[in-house]
């Protein structure tokens, strides 16, 4: 392959931006005074992402008042919105709290800006640990307000060999798949928009695919297409014409999980949406209850108030590196005894990788309509399953000769969450080289789909990042398959934690949602008259 060129890295590195794998939170001074608030309530479910939308929605449909705890801040979007920042102008909505990791400053120089920015609310938080970099979302409606979008299913050979057969893929296929499609309201890019100038690097991909001997569909999507349509007859600002959707959606016509699962859990008048409460920890009382403590902040992370809020029912659905880190520390500085010793382990990255491909025989067009449109599946062996699909970059003044290619496989192994007491805090251990076979697969594909007159850049080695966080706190070793924390009445965990390392080939979203639906169905059917 042939070495890197300068524009082929700095391409890599907006890549990243793209995805959403950069920065990392920093401290905010509080006053010197803060009010301490405690607070009782029925249930509490800390996150609002797809785990915690579906936990908020089926309590509240059952009867059952809920606290959605959220760290973040609303996003309204509708068309000619401004809510989100844009890729091709970066600013302090990006980031939470502000800050950016060393180790990804150097690729942030070459963008040509610091992303040093005043600390806010923003959407994305980097976590550094050893050999990795997971990001986090924050905001109401988690994760589903900056992914792409991509919701695919997997099949159920490489779903029966990478999760438990237990949860029964049959049955998930008939019910709990489906309610999540019907939710999301699911749609693919029409021929129509595909059609069009500003949609020919889909067309670039979909034939190199095929040229290349793959299978290729379209991917089911959370999206009214008709914004795109109007976007492309002039009646709104481009936002998914030109690719500059990364961050979040401005124009609407996005189903994320905050305009679906949370409105409908909002409309039943059961639950109450608590944003910038951001969780410092849990614990269990001598009562058996849950405490929660929490700082109450404004939009640039100052603490205004600090609570502690008591329920007989917490839900942990913060996302797979928040919740273990919350868990591994109580369990660790024994706030919460007896937790299962398998907690802290079990963590993937479901097979991430990002490429910047520069194609000196193709141009891609001044502006590259987005999210994504089409996919190719490589799932015949489910024991070296992948995907690979084409997302459109941004408008970042790059040439027209560069697209993103992107893929996600399976892989065994597993990296771990430790507890330091000299710093009282958790980090995340990846090993050196993980997920080594699938990323063969994977480049194997993508470097056959590509060939030709350019380069290809491997953008995870310049930062080894996932986007897609999960494990933690496994289904099987720490919780049962409704999220049920093994010895800790009244505890559960509904999000990417639960979930071993991996979905199967395909982005975590849709099986998240699955699953949580799966365990909400038996949760509340059997837990509320005694725990909840």
């Amino acid at each position: 392959m042939p070495t890197p060129s300068r524009r082929a890295v700095l391409t890599g590195a907006a890549g990243i931006a793209a995805a959403g794998a950069l920065p990392a939170p920093a401290a905010s001074a509080g006053p010197a005074r803060i009010a301490l608030v405690r607070e009782e309530h029925r249930a509490v479910v800390i996150g609002s992402g797809f785990g915690g939308g579906v936990a908020a929605l089926r309590l509240a449909q059952a009867g059952v008042p809920v606290t959605v705890l959220e760290r973040g801040r609303r996003w309204p979007t509708g068309p000619n919105a401004e809510t989100f920042p844009r890729v091709s102008g970066l600013d302090k909505r990006m980031l939470w709290y502000g800050t950016l990791p060393s180790a990804v400053r150097p690729l942030a120089q070459l963008i040509g800006t610091p992303l040093d920015f005043a600390p806010y609310t923003g959407l994305l938080e980097p976590v550094l640990g050893k050999n990795i970099l997971g990001v986090c979302a924050a905001g109401v409606g988690g994760g589903s307000l900056v992914y792409q979008g991509m919701t695919l299913q997997p099949s159920e050979a490489v779903f029966d060999t990478w999760l438990p057969q237990e949860l029964d893929y049959l049955r998930m296929n008939e019910i709990h798949y489906p309610r999540v499609a019907r939710m999301l309201q699911l749609a693919t890019a029409p021929d129509e928009l595909i059609g069009t100038a500003h949609y020919r690097a889909a067309r670039v991909f979909a034939e190199r695919v095929r040229r290349a001997g793959y299978g290729l569909e379209k991917i089911p999507m959370p999206i009214d297409w008709d914004y795109a349509l109007a976007e492309l007859r002039g009646e709104m600002k481009p936002s998914y014409t030109n690719g500059d959707c990364a961050l979040g959606v401005n124009n609407g016509g996005k189903h994320s999980v905050d305009v679906t699962y949370l409105r409908q859990a909002e409309a039943t008048g059961k639950v109450t949406l608590a944003t910038h409460h951001n969780v410092t920890g849990v614990a269990r009382a001598a009562d058996g209850r849950w405490e929660v403590h929490v700082d109450r902040t404004d939009d640039s992370g100052r603490v205004l108030e600090q609570k502690i809020l008591s329920t007989r029912a917490l839900i942990m659905a913060a996302g797979s590196i928040n919740t273990s880190k919350l868990l591994v520390r109580a369990g660790a500085t024994g706030a919460v005894p007896d937790l299962p010793d398998g907690l802290g382990e079990g963590w993937g990255t479901n097979g991430d990788r990002i490429y910047a491909w520069t194609n000196l025989q193709e141009d891609f067009g001044a502006e590259q309509g987005g999210p994504v449109v089409y996919g190719s599946k490589a799932w015949d062996d489910p024991g070296t399953a992948n995907t690979i699909i084409q997302a459109s970059l941004p408008p970042l003044g790059l040439d027209t000769r560069t697209t993103m290619l992107v893929g996600f496989g399976v892989s065994p192994d597993r990296g771990r969450f430790r507890y330091d007491a000299a710093t009282d805090s958790v980090s995340l251990h990846w090993p050196a080289g993980g997920d080594a076979a699938s990323h063969r697969n994977i480049q194997r594909r993508i470097a056959k789909v590509s060939k030709g007159i350019g380069v290809l850049t491997d953008t995870n080695a310049l930062v080894n990042s996932t986007w897609h966080p999960l494990g933690g706190a496994p289904m099987g070793t720490v919780c049962d398959l409704e999220g049920r924390v093994r010895g800790q009445r009244g505890l559960y965990v509904l999000d990417g934690a639960l979930i071993p390392g991996t979905t199967g080939a395909c982005n975590p979203s849709m099986t998240i949602a699955a699953v949580a639906e799966r365990a909400m169905d038996a949760i509340t059917a059997h837990d509320i008259e005694t725990i909840i």
